[in-house]
């Protein structure tokens, strides 16, 4: 295992969070934050896969379709670094949500809330 990959920092290919908004139907969102994060608050239509049970079994699980544009998404654009470079590797084409949640409610995008 490579444990570089793992490190929440460094480069990675980003979307702005408008970008996004223009593009929700056509991208396949994976939020890494835990479940109760994901709960309160998340973009309509994102799967929830925390980063603590990202593994190449989970990716598969997700079905994922590989001919479609993923989009990760964490908190602050931390979490979601070396989730971005795990689907990478497995061959999709990904970004991370440039500035994470935070960014998207700064714009003040719209937001699904669960019970």
């Amino acid at each position: 295992m490579n444990l570089m990959q793992w490190l929440p920092f460094g480069k990675v290919p980003e979307i702005s969070p408008q970008e996004l908004q223009q593009k929700l139907g056509d991208v396949q969102i994976v939020d890494v934050r835990t479940p109760s994060e994901f709960r309160s608050s998340h973009i309509d239509g994102a799967t929830n896969l925390p980063i603590t049970q990202f593994s190449q079994r989970s990716i598969a699980d997700l079905e994922l379709d590989q001919r479609r544009p993923v989009v990760t998404i964490c908190l602050s654009a931390h979490r979601s670094i070396p989730a971005t470079r795990q689907l990478t590797r497995l061959g999709y084409d990904v970004r991370q949500l440039e500035g994470g949640m935070k960014a998207w409610w700064r714009g003040k995008f719209p937001v699904r809330v669960c019970g």
